[in-house]
């Protein structure tokens, strides 16, 4: 807080935290001279980080007012708000009880009290926990045996806690609490289902309302409507977690994978497919079987187990093995579109956001150490083409060692240092995310913006000296003849297929772009006269390659236009006498109306020249 107010009282008033050698923590918090130091405020993630983290502090302090003997589970920040964990015994929260807490704690945060950090004995931590007799924080806490134990106080509530938080109370401003949902504690379903109360918080009124309003058009745009409402997928309870492609949703599914074989053959790929059934030696091997295996299906067969695979990286190697390799035929660019399954606990399962049958888009590039520049160089092209697509900018962010990682120190380094000089040969900027890495390799990660302001977790490249090259003992022969390691790549466009159609069909609000959509065109008759007229011109557009539905209906053309605008078809082919008589058609855009009678082969040729150059037809945001 020093520094900030040293640099400018302005930036003292909003500071939310500080950002020291890659942590973020509280201003209040000494920092050696020789540190890097970043002053938070709103508009940086660390400065939200400490001021939702704060706000769930403050609203369980309104809850253990409100409600005298609440246990308390984990409150964390997360990307939009904030949540926390809570055991009221028996009573379960009402709309009204959240309206009371949501008054109580703005009277909170207008007494504008500190936030006070404490370190204290790990048993003097126990015993204050004991007193309340708190089964969570206790058991918390028994992971934590030995340490320096750290509280956080404001007002009247204390909790066992890291950081970071706001200097005060004060800076919350504007508060709502969403929704409240079940959630087993530690996300285990032998344990307690505790209630988990979500909320969001804000430093001026008008940026909540606009936040409430981003949620009110979310809920428009819901995957998992739109998809029922357009015939695209469907959810059963013979298969959670894993959806049931209908015939339209599979024109989407299919329409992508087209696109992106074009892409990679552009970019030098060659396909492969490996098994989905494993031995578990293979997982052993990788690392896997130690870092993943509680996410993974796995059966028994013959004596033997084996898993359904999770990821596609392991087997690659096989192919790398099936024969010698020179340096003459690096780098090997393996991609594949693989199923894979993945054991999700069931709550956490959420249309196609969160399945356990995934259909991923995957590469593994495995190359020479002095070929790793221009191979990521050329990872990062790919990304940019293929979102420019969509309308989408990819942002960068550059993901560090996380704790328990496998590997020697000085491959991370070296490893994180070829990252980093990728993303800065080419200006771009980038944000750190310290210890985000893969267990086996720091990585590049790609977010994109949606139409709603919501960023995604896309595309990922994956820098891997350990895994791949040093598990499997994956050579190639030098040019001097010596025996050498290659280097391998794990990189992902667009991630799975179940979960980037999610993301379109909310982006898009169902309205995809022409070469996408289902369905392209309807043809419409006005009344029987025309039927034959229709049928013909049907079949020109079938013929053309065109997706086109036609609609005999004995139904008046104004509630066929209705219906098949709420379908979201981008054109509507209307047919009176006019039209028949000359032979010719009347379309009509979506959005925009009638374009004029026009000539049938004009017209197609239009639409597929808006294939071929993939028209992004949807207005810009």
């Amino acid at each position: 807080m020093e520094i900030a107010t040293g640099i400018s009282p302005r930036l003292a008033k909003v500071a939310l935290s500080v950002e020291v050698n890659g942590e973020v923590r509280d201003l209040s918090r000494p920092i050696l001279e020789s540190s890097r130091v970043k002053i938070l405020k709103w508009e940086d993630a660390g400065g939200k980080y400490a001021y939702w983290h704060s706000s769930a502090h403050v609203m369980a302090e309104a809850v253990e007012a409100l409600f005298p003997g609440t246990k308390f589970g984990i409150g964390p920040p997360i990307e939009n708000g904030f949540y926390y964990d809570i055991d009221m015994g028996g009573h379960r929260l009402a709309p009204e009880d959240l309206e009371a807490i949501e008054r109580r704690m703005l009277e909170l945060v207008r007494r504008d009290v500190p936030f006070e950090r404490e370190e204290i004995p790990w048993e003097d931590a126990v015993a204050y926990f004991r007193e309340k007799k708190d089964p969570y924080k206790l058991e918390l806490l028994e992971g934590l045996k030995g340490q320096t134990i750290t509280f956080y106080r404001q007002g009247g509530f204390t909790d066992l806690c890291y950081g970071p938080h706001l200097p005060s109370t004060g800076r919350i401003k504007a508060v709502k609490l969403l929704s409240v949902a079940g959630a087993y504690w530690r996300g285990d379903e032998k344990n307690a289902m505790l209630q988990r109360i979500y909320g969001i918080t804000f430093p001026a009124a008008s940026e909540l309302e606009s936040y409430l309003h981003r949620l009110e058009e979310a809920k428009k745009r819901d995957h998992r409507k739109i998809g029922k409402d357009l015939d695209l997928f469907t959810f059963q309870d013979i298969a959670p977690g894993a959806p049931f492609w209908l015939p339209r949703g599979m024109i989407l599914f299919r329409e992508l994978e087209k696109f992106l074989r074009s892409e990679l053959d552009r970019h030098g790929y060659e396909e492969i497919n490996t098994p989905i059934l494993v031995k578990k030696d293979l997982w052993e091997r990788s690392g896997h079987w130690d870092h993943y295996r509680e996410n993974m299906f796995c059966v028994e067969a013959d004596d033997t187990v084996y898993s359904l695979k999770p990821m596609n990286c392991p087997e690659s190697t096989y192919v790398y093995k099936h024969k010698l390799r020179s340096y003459k035929d690096l780098p090997l660019r393996f991609s594949e579109i693989g199923r894979l399954h993945r054991n999700e606990i069931s709550g956490a399962l959420g249309g196609l956001f969160r399945v356990r049958q995934i259909t991923m888009d995957d590469a593994h590039i495995f190359c020479r150490p002095d070929q790793i520049l221009g191979e990521i160089n050329g990872v990062i092209d790919l990304i940019a083409d293929f979102y420019r697509v969509f309308g989408l900018t990819p942002h960068y962010f550059l993901s560090t060692k996380p704790d328990g990682a496998m590997g020697e120190q000085h491959l991370w380094d070296l490893a994180e240092k070829n990252l980093r000089e990728a993303l800065e040969s080419r200006s771009l900027s980038f944000e750190m995310k310290e210890k985000d890495g893969a267990f086996y390799g720091p990585k590049i990660d790609v977010q994109i913006e949606d139409a709603l302001g919501r960023f995604w977790q896309v595309a990922t490249i994956q820098l891997d000296f350990v895994m791949l090259p040093e598990r499997f003992d994956l050579e190639y022969i030098a040019e001097d003849g010596s025996r050498q390691r290659p280097v391998a790549i794990h990189r992902a466009i667009f991630g799975s297929f179940e979960r980037f159609i999610g993301i379109i069909t909310e982006h898009f609000a169902g309205d995809f772009p022409f070469w996408l959509a289902p369905v392209q065109a309807v043809i419409l008759p006005i009344t029987d006269a025309q039927h034959d007229y229709a049928k013909s011109v049907h079949a020109e557009f079938k013929k053309s390659g065109i997706r086109a539905d036609l609609d005999l209906r004995n139904e008046k053309i104004g509630y066929k236009i209705r219906e098949w605008e709420l379908k979201k078809v981008p054109y509507m082919i209307i047919l009176g006498d006019k039209e028949k008589a000359s032979g010719k058609i009347s379309p009509r855009q979506r959005k925009k109306g009638d374009l004029g009678v026009v000539e049938t082969a004009a017209f197609i040729d239009q639409l597929l020249n808006d294939m071929k150059n993939k028209t992004l037809t949807i207005e810009e945001k």
